[in-house]
């Protein structure tokens, strides 16, 4: 079992979902794209953007992290994701690559190095190419603009995107001691999002990778290091409906914590199995797939591997990056 697998499986389902992410309609993004099963670009006008609603003003020149992507802001029916093509990875996805790449010139996690070049990735424009910068990076940027530490930069974010590094963590950290990884992954996530909810899924999302890598079934893993959270009765209840009345009606397809990481780690339970089942019923029931695609997709590439048939066009990993 390669640790590196979780890394390369969240990757994959962060980009088999972005051209149909935050699709809240599921009809419209059967419309658009049919049934997902591939990688496949982008289209616009994205049917449920609301994009028009978000602004970000920049307290001065050191918060500009939108660059050529601000004339976008405040427009109806833009994609979030529209200058990437198929099989690419949306924003925080390159940056968990940039991460594996850091940490393998480091030959470890090192928190001031990651900081450096996140600032430094952020401030450059042209390297990501991705329309939408969630909040927590805006926030960041802003505070830091204002002179505020780096250590107080971080905001009370809600939202399950605070996740999509703990794989690159996981495979990469260049340690096997679970209390010093639990340590680096809440140091590391605690930089953007310190809400108690979000520290707590990244430290219970680790728990499982580690836990499906020293041979626990992925089932018992995702139910046992998540006993508070999730219910495997209430899973098997499940079962007897669509993947999209799950994640749709009795779980919220949203962003927030509460309600898509148990919506995430209930595919992974239900897809134990099956990498491309996973990731494929992930994209489709829309919402904020991306990011649940950082759960779904690294148990279930940790457990099972990644099939031939999604790989990536170029996956970033540092020769000389730590696996565990």
């Amino acid at each position: 079992m390669e640790s590196k697998n979780a890394h390369t499986g969240a990757l994959v389902a962060d980009a088999l979902s972005m051209p149909v992410h935050w699709y809240y309609d599921t009809e419209a993004l059967r419309r658009d794209y049919g049934r997902v099963t591939n990688f496949v670009d982008p289209k616009n006008p994205h049917a449920g953007s609301i994009l028009w609603r978000s602004k970000y003003e920049p307290v001065n020149a050191e918060a500009d992290i939108l660059h050529d992507q601000a004339q976008y802001w405040g427009k109806t029916g833009v994609h979030y994701h529209q200058d990437l093509r198929a099989g690419e990875n949306t924003l925080n996805f390159q940056l968990a690559k940039r991460l594996a790449t850091i940490i393998g010139e480091n030959r470890g996690y090192d928190r001031a190095a990651w900081v450096s070049e996140y600032i430094r990735f952020m401030h450059t424009p042209g390297t990501h190419r991705d329309t939408y910068v969630e909040e927590y990076h805006r926030a960041f940027f802003n505070n830091r603009a204002k002179g505020l530490k780096v250590d107080r930069c971080g905001i009370e974010d809600i939202h399950i995107g605070g996740l999509a590094h703990v794989p690159t963590l996981f495979a990469f950290a260049g340690t096997t001691d679970l209390d010093e990884l639990r340590k680096i992954v809440r140091s590391h996530v605690s930089l953007t999002h310190q809400s108690p909810g979000v520290l707590d899924a990244a430290d219970c999302l680790l728990r499982i990778l580690v836990a499906i890598s020293s041979g626990v079934a992925v089932r018992e893993a995702v139910l046992s290091e998540s006993n508070s959270l999730v219910s495997g009765r209430q899973f098997e209840h499940w079962l007897r409906d669509p993947d999209e009345v799950v994640v749709g009606r009795r779980l919220s397809p949203a962003c927030y914590i509460q309600d898509a990481f148990p919506a995430a780690l209930y595919l992974a339970w239900k897809y134990a199995n099956d990498f491309s089942g996973g990731i494929i019923a992930n994209a489709n029931v829309g919402g904020d797939n991306c990011h649940r695609g950082a759960v779904v997709g690294s148990i279930l590439g940790l457990a099972n591997g990644i099939p031939g048939e999604f790989a990536l066009p170029e996956i970033e990993v540092a020769a000389g990056a730590i696996s565990r």
